[in-house]
């Protein structure tokens, strides 16, 4: 056959594209045995201007009388097939022109015209307009054997308003499926119930309905998406005669930064720990890299660490994870599931989990291969855990010396691929399993907690620094070592110059890069007499009078708390110099990028850029660089928000969210009435660092704002990181937004001996700089003080 005309059986993967989103989709079916009434595609070349060329007419006979010679007195439907149709960004359903029941040449050919006209009609332009597309489209054109359809039908894979993945919905008409789309007859609902299909519906449609299950499902995981179905019933027989996207359940237009997961589906999104980590919007090149290291590490498919966007933001897609381990452990998961609430917060009471109904079948069967290649990587990452704590340093310092010295654009992808990258995503197994030391921690909190309370359990988890200090704490005492002389400005930057306040955000500069960073600092700690060593000691004090309270009761427990702190003190170091190791060799992907940003011309703009794009780039292809102005927009857009609630189930629209003056932000359900906190006279978060204290209130939004801190002053701000960690000494106590028991505040606050309550969900805006607030750290509570009470 021909260039410019192909069958659904000839049309190879490379041409797909050219036969537009309807004939691409049902070539594809007809390939993969899926029931698809035959017909073929007439590609955009075959046109002419506005005509057929001779040569496209002739094979266009040939493929027909081939399908009549097969079904006596045959008819056709003639269908638009635009390279923009039925994508995941727009369906464009009903917009081009469809002609059905064709049955002569003639009126083929009359039929085929008028289709090919309709990309120019006023419809497809305002929908085009609507959607912000381009306006001229090229077109494919499909004829299709019509099938006499008894019953015809739609079904969702997933409920295309809500999200949700419970059941996928249906409904169908008697006779053609026109009836269905323009609303001209009654639709009759049924549903098939995940996760093995039960029908629930008219009993004449049961026969069929496990068949369209099994194509269905089949369908959503070849697709990756859930898909919006076309089908009929003739003769008995079910066919299928479409699949697209549910584009009200895309996670939007990757080419123009236009991305929010929450719109996928009815799940639980969570940014505990992971903003506090990544404070700052993601631009497309930081996030590309994030979804790297989500590939490298993850062992559930469709679970995201670092990469689940929305709106620039990360978030963790914690209903994912717990629907597999729920699925594979049943009653069993109990354990896991409150290790989980430990490590991200624990739900509101209120909030229902959204559970995805997989079998155990289907999850382990996925899993199992992932599972051991993992555990093959992380008993290499357990083995090699100490040579890459030692080794990093030093070659971090040779790779940022080649990078520099790098001649060519060549010679950078090739420094990329082979090396910089392998090693980067090795750190971070490296990392992840120095993390997993951190249970040791949690385990020993449960149990002190039992013991003593909250408050003596934190106390005595203060010392977990040991010896040899945690990492975390490096940038504050190593600031007070170099005020004292015991450090140089050189041992500083190289052993803490890549950790700051946005260590993860690679568009932005660390220490290292500001000549004047650390003069600030040491400029800070003198004006405010900061006296880090002195807050050291005393909480040592207070650890060594809480472990003797907690000898005098418990004598014969006295060996067990000793070995069990010596346990998690080694876990919780082991943790904070992973991290700070993998940072150490994340940040020369920044040094890499400006490298290619000076090869390429683009300069900061490659961080506008997906990194699949850079390397493109620097091969010598022509890459999306015409997207980089509505990629910045849609950026500079999303870090205008304020901070999104930190737990997120379902979809989730901010720009809606921001303009409710009632909203929350601690949490957002879309399946229940939003009703803002009543205005109580506390806040609750979690324990972060015993001690209760009273004082004044200083809301900062960013590290950078630290010398509007005054010594004494309580610190309010939404998360805080590392980069916060030297303007700590000077708060009396510590008030978080985003956070969880282990997280960074919590652990430094805790050593430095200062309270802290973290995770209060919306103490930013509960609170303003000014007021005076009575911080209980044990407990968890935040005492507002009235007017009255001043």
């Amino acid at each position: 056959m021909g260039e410019n005309v192909k069958s659904f059986s000839e049309l190879t993967p490379e041409l797909q594209f050219l036969a537009g989103g309807k004939g691409g989709m049902l070539a594809r079916m007809y390939q993969a045995g899926y029931p698809v009434p035959e017909g073929f595609v007439i590609l955009p070349e075959a046109f002419q201007g506005e005509k057929l060329s001779v040569e496209a007419w002739y094979e266009i006979l040939a493929l027909l009388n081939d399908i009549r010679k097969k079904y006596e007195g045959a008819t056709f439907a003639v269908r638009s097939s635009a390279l923009s149709e039925d994508s995941a960004q727009a369906s464009f359903a009903g917009e081009f022109e469809s002609v059905l029941n064709m049955n002569t040449d003639q009126e083929i050919q009359e039929a085929v015209y008028t289709v090919f006209r309709s990309r120019e009609s006023e419809r497809v332009k305002t929908y085009s307009s609507v959607q912000g597309m381009e306006q001229s489209h090229q077109i494919a054109v499909v004829v299709q054997l019509m099938v006499a359809s008894e019953i015809s039908g739609v079904l969702f894979t997933a409920d295309p308003i809500t999200g949700s993945y419970t059941s996928m919905i249906g409904n169908y008409v008697h006779g053609l499926g026109e009836q269905l789309v323009s609303g001209e007859a009654n639709a009759y609902d049924f549903k098939l119930i995940r996760p093995k299909g039960k029908y629930d519906g008219p009993n004449e449609f049961e026969k069929y309905a496990s068949k369209l299950y099994e194509y269905a499902a089949r369908l959503e995981k070849e697709l990756n998406s859930p898909q919006d179905i076309e089908w009929a019933v003739a003769k008995g027989q079910l066919y299928l005669l479409q699949a697209r996207p549910i584009t009200t359940l895309s996670v939007g237009n990757l080419d123009t930064y236009e991305i929010n997961y929450s719109l996928m589906g009815d799940q639980l999104w969570v940014n505990t720990n992971v903003a506090e980590a990544i404070p700052d919007v993601y631009p497309p090149f930081s996030w590309s890299i994030a979804k790297q290291l989500d590939e490298s590490i993850n062992f559930i498919p469709g679970y995201y660490v670092f990469s689940g966007n929305i709106c620039g933001r990360p978030y963790m897609n914690i209903s994912r994870r717990v629907s597999v381990i729920s699925t594979v452990l049943g009653k069993d998961a109990k354990g896991a599931l409150k290790l989980l609430g430990d490590l991200y917060g624990q739900m509101p009471e209120e909030m229902r989990m959204p559970i995805h109904p997989f079998t155990r079948l289907e999850v382990l069967k996925v899993m199992l291969p992932i599972v051991m290649r993992m555990t093959k990587k992380s008993l290499k990452a357990s083995r090699n855990l100490s040579q890459f704590l030692k080794e990093t340093p030093e070659w971090c310092i040779g790779m940022r010396e080649r990078i520099k010295n790098v001649k060519t654009k060549e010679e950078l992808l090739a420094l990329w691929k082979d090396e910089l990258k392998p090693y980067f995503l090795e750190a971070l197994s490296g990392a992840a399993m120095a993390a997993i030391k951190l249970t040791n921690v949690t385990t020993l909190d449960k149990k002190l907690t039992e013991l003593v309370g909250a408050e003596d359990a934190n106390t005595l988890l203060s010392n977990l620094r040991g010896g040899s200090g945690l990492a975390s704490l490096g940038p504050v005492i190593g600031i007070s070592k170099v005020i004292n002389g015991e450090m140089s400005r050189e041992e500083y930057l190289m052993k803490y110059g890549h950790r700051g306040p946005h260590e993860y955000e690679l568009s932005m500069p660390d220490p290292l890069e500001e000549a004047d960073w650390l003069e600030k600092q040491i400029e800070e700690y003198k004006k405010s007499d900061i006296d880090v060593e002195g807050l050291l000691k005393k909480q040592h004090t207070q650890y060594e009078a809480a472990k003797k309270r907690f000898e005098e009761r418990f004598p014969n427990k006295a060996k067990w708390l000793e070995k069990q702190t010596e346990k998690a003190a080694k876990g919780a170091q082991l943790r904070e110099e992973g991290r700070s190791e993998f940072v150490r060799a994340f940040r020369l992907v920044r040094a890499f990028a400006l490298k290619a940003g000076e090869f390429t011309g683009m300069g900061n703009d490659i961080f506008f850029l997906y990194i699949d794009e850079v390397e493109d780039l620097l091969s010598g292809g022509t890459t999306k660089v015409m997207y980089i102005p509505a990629r910045k927009e849609n950026f500079e857009k999303y870090k205008a928000l304020p901070p999104l609630p930190s737990i997120i189930r379902g979809r989730f629209n901010p720009m809606e969210w921001v303009k409710d003056p009632n909203r929350r932000l601690d949490y957002y359900d879309a399946t229940m009435p939003m009703v803002s906190e009543p205005d109580s006279e506390t806040l609750k978060g979690c324990a972060g660092a015993a001690g209760r204290i009273e004082g004044i209130v200083r809301i900062l939004a960013n590290p950078e704002e630290g010398e509007k801190l005054q010594p004494g002053e309580i610190l309010v701000a939404a998360t805080t990181n590392i980069g916060w960690t030297p303007i700590f000494p000077k708060a009396a106590a510590i008030i978080t937004d985003i956070g969880a028991p282990l997280s960074h505040a919590a652990i430094v606050a805790r050593e430095l001996g200062i309270p802290a309550v973290v995770g209060c969900g919306n103490a930013t805006t509960r609170l303003k700089t000014g007021d005076r607030v009575i911080v209980e750290g044990g407990q968890g509570i935040v005492h507002l003080k009235t007017g009255k009470d001043n």
